[in-house]
């Protein structure tokens, strides 16, 4: 029953982790157990040391930063398109790189910075933090460093021998708010992808139209349904997007909790083990499936917003 209990909880941190996210995608509290939120993704790292493609980190030089970022390079014979992979508000987690991975494994030249580099103990990264830090150190990261840590990689994953010169973005709970958010600030972006994000916002948490005035990509969006707080911006940046004559393409995946890409990719709920007490195996076993519920929609909208993904890089 404690591992229902415990994954009970990890759900429930998963819809959570940008519970307190600012319109604008970039002033977050610091999340409380985050580590426990993105569990030890195990089940990530086994996949990516399985992965049989060019995987290495680099360090992208902005100024006097060094952005260390993860590159995973296709099997492919032409050129390809990049993707630049903005991490959750829990920083480079396993997750992010196994995504990475995949993303090659479709085709794609696939990088992640991790845009807590030189920010933690001793000029190191996400990896230096506990977990209160990650959170509190990307709540205090400067925007204009996170902008131009992004165009740093960008250019840098845009200018690869085997790149196409194509860049797209894609980011994921703060990560997705701060894709759109990129989008603004970078024209020459063939796309950006927006999972569970916000569009950048102003003082009164409405959009910021003089910023979306500045995007020159389509953004398609994936959404949650049971993501009140973000699905509440939807409206209201549709008409924005509308009214600027900017391509704007949300899906909502119903049954789907906040976090979706990453929890529909993990290991199903344990069933849990009888202990011969009714009241505690009644709670256990409807713990259980609530668990198995959450998960099953997680994982339905994960396969579903991969197979649409793909469908739209494909014709970029």
């Amino acid at each position: 029953m404690k591992n229902v209990i415990s994954l009970i909880m990890g759900l429930f941190l998963f819809s959570a982790c940008a519970h307190g996210q600012d319109m604008d995608g970039h002033h977050h509290p610091t999340p409380a157990a985050s580590a426990d939120a993105i569990e030890t993704q195990d089940w990530a790292k086994q996949r990516l040391a399985k992965s049989s493609r060019h995987q290495e980190w680099v360090k992208v030089k902005n100024g006097a930063r060094e952005v260390n970022s993860f590159v995973v390079y296709p099997e492919v014979k032409n050129k390809a398109t990049a993707v630049v992979v903005i991490h959750e508000i829990f920083g480079m987690s396993d997750w992010v790189q196994s995504l990475t991975d995949q993303l090659a494994e479709a085709g794609y030249i696939a990088i992640a910075p991790d845009l807590l580099s030189g920010m933690g103990p001793n000029g190191g990264g996400t990896s230096s933090l506990d977990r209160n830090g990650v959170g509190q150190t990307i709540r205090d990261l400067p925007p204009d460093q996170i902008t131009a840590d992004l165009n740093a990689v960008a250019d840098y994953v845009s200018k690869l021998p085997a790149s196409n010169g194509k860049v797209v973005v894609t980011g994921y709970c703060w990560g997705g708010s701060q894709s759109f958010r990129f989008a603004t600030n970078r024209p020459s972006l063939k796309a950006a992808f927006v999972f569970y994000g916000s569009a950048p916002a102003g003082a009164d948490n409405q959009p910021d139209k003089a910023a979306l005035a500045k995007i020159g990509a389509p953004v398609y969006g994936f959404y949650a349904g049971n993501d009140a707080r973000i699905d509440a911006t939807i409206p209201a940046t549709t008409a924005a997007m509308t009214e600027l004559k900017k391509p704007y393409d949300p899906v909502t995946y119903e049954g789907a909790g906040h976090g979706f890409m990453r929890a529909g990719e993990a290991p199903p709920p344990p069933q849990p083990t009888a202990t011969g007490t009714k009241e505690a195996d009644d709670k256990a076993a409807a713990d259980y499936q609530k668990a198995l519920t959450a998960y099953q929609g997680n994982k339905k909208a994960r396969d579903e917003a991969w197979e649409r993904w793909k469908k739209i890089l494909a014709k970029i």
